[in-house]
């Protein structure tokens, strides 16, 4: 390797700090695996796997295109291995369904309480929806991540994500309307 190369790689792992740039992703890892089905428990402790993991491979960085991605995977990753460990999924699609803050703000109580049963009915949904579709959902609505980065933490394409959303979303969209025709 030139040495201009090996002073960038090693200038650019520099300016990647653990503490900065790598801790921070915590708090995204851990409502991510919440929103996975897992205990809070279990979250906090696949967030903990995960920045071990990243520790592990702080060498790569430089090499890395998106580190958050990275992160993100590795989480997942982590989550799916529990929860197919633990056939316990829907003991704790409530916890996940409820870690959300319901950001009703109506005038009355009345429309306050109709409006938290419509929110927890669309995140009881959202539960219930098949884990391919149900991460690329919360990931693109809940977290706001872009369609590239959903594809590199699923390992899929960006078609393959944008056709998980809109079936997603029209399946929530289809039991919403059916719930409330009731």
């Amino acid at each position: 390797m030139p040495f201009s190369a090996l002073y960038k790689r090693r200038r650019t792992m520099k300016d990647i700090s653990f503490r900065d740039d790598i801790m921070p992703l915590g708090d995204g890892l851990f409502r991510m695996a919440i929103r996975l089905q897992l205990p809070r428990q279990e979250a906090e402790d696949v967030v903990q796997e995960t920045m071990l993991r990243l520790w592990q491979r702080r060498q790569q960085w430089a090499d890395m295109d998106n580190i958050e991605a990275f992160a993100m995977t590795i989480c997942r990753n982590l989550c799916l291995d529990v929860l197919r460990r633990s056939a316990r999924r829907t003991d704790n699609a409530e916890a996940a369904i409820y870690a959300m803050p319901d950001t009703a703000h109506s005038a009355s109580p009345e429309r306050q309480a109709e409006s938290h049963d419509r929110i927890a009915q669309v995140r009881r949904l959202i539960a219930q929806l098949p884990e391919k579709q149900r991460t690329c959902m919360t990931l693109r609505d809940l977290e706001g991540k872009p369609y590239r980065d959903i594809a590199q933490i699923m390992q899929i394409s960006e078609e393959q994500v944008k056709v998980n959303i809109f079936r997603a979303r029209q399946t929530v969209k289809r039991l919403f309307s059916a719930i409330e025709a009731q």
